[in-house]
């Protein structure tokens, strides 16, 4: 039997909000400070004002120009508390009542499987930090590919952890990746980040984030059908 877990799952969108991809931050920033007494997980942040290192169990992202909330563990019984208590949405100093909301409540599924998987980036994958970065600039191409499959790889390695789900010593997590590189501002910086897709042979859920930002939109998930190939070394 592989290495799999069950994990709870909420997703709010409200359907006649439109906004910019690039305005999930803002949401993150509205609702983390709206609901700022209720947890830490609104925002990663504690009351001491310590920064929470973990992955990021409610995440904020606009996809397809939809304002979408996901939580997990944890902070999916938190969005569901809180989802009726979401009246309006205040972006840049801008109001929008919100007329229309839809809640979905799941058990998702997360591990190893025997089949391969594809996954698209709705959004920006930002995989590399400040340290790997300069490493990443040094490399032929081909290396470039491997390093990003390895960083690949670790951040769901990392997800994994998070949810307390831990790998026998004879499994492996497989990756295939195509990605090509894009810039973005993240926090008044110009980064680097890609776009692409990725196949693997790890149940993942629609919507989840991976790399860095993903409490604030980057590296969302969309789940593609999955291929009939097996799993190889």
């Amino acid at each position: 039997m592989l290495s799999q877990t069950r994990i709870p799952i909420t997703t709010i969108t409200f359907p006649e909000v439109a906004l910019k991809t690039r305005d999930a931050h803002k949401l993150r920033g509205y609702f983390g400070e709206l609901f700022r007494d209720h947890s830490p997980l609104l925002h990663n942040h504690y009351e001491d004002g310590s920064f929470r290192y973990a992955y990021p169990q409610v995440q904020y992202k606009v996809l397809n120009k939809i304002p979408t909330l996901v939580g997990l563990n944890e902070g999916a019984s938190l969005l569901a508390q809180l989802f009726l208590t979401m009246r309006h949405l205040d972006i840049d100093g801008t109001a929008y009542p919100i007329l229309s909301k839809h809640i979905r409540h799941e058990q998702a599924t997360i591990g190893l499987s025997e089949d391969l998987h594809q996954y698209r980036f709705q959004t920006l994958w930002m995989a590399l930090n400040q340290a790997n970065y300069q490493d990443y600039r040094r490399r032929e191409p081909a290396e470039q590919q491997a390093q990003l499959k390895r960083v690949l790889i670790n951040q769901i390695l990392n997800v994994f952890k998070d949810i307390g789900l831990w790998l026998q010593p004879q499994e492996r997590v497989l990756v295939s990746l195509n990605v090509e590189e894009r810039t973005t501002q993240f926090k008044n910086q110009t980064m680097i980040a890609f776009t692409g897709s990725f196949t693997t042979n790890v149940l993942l859920p629609d919507g989840l984030g991976l790399g860095k930002g993903v409490a604030r939109g980057f590296g969302a998930l969309s789940t593609s059908e999955r291929t009939n190939e097996r799993t190889s070394e």
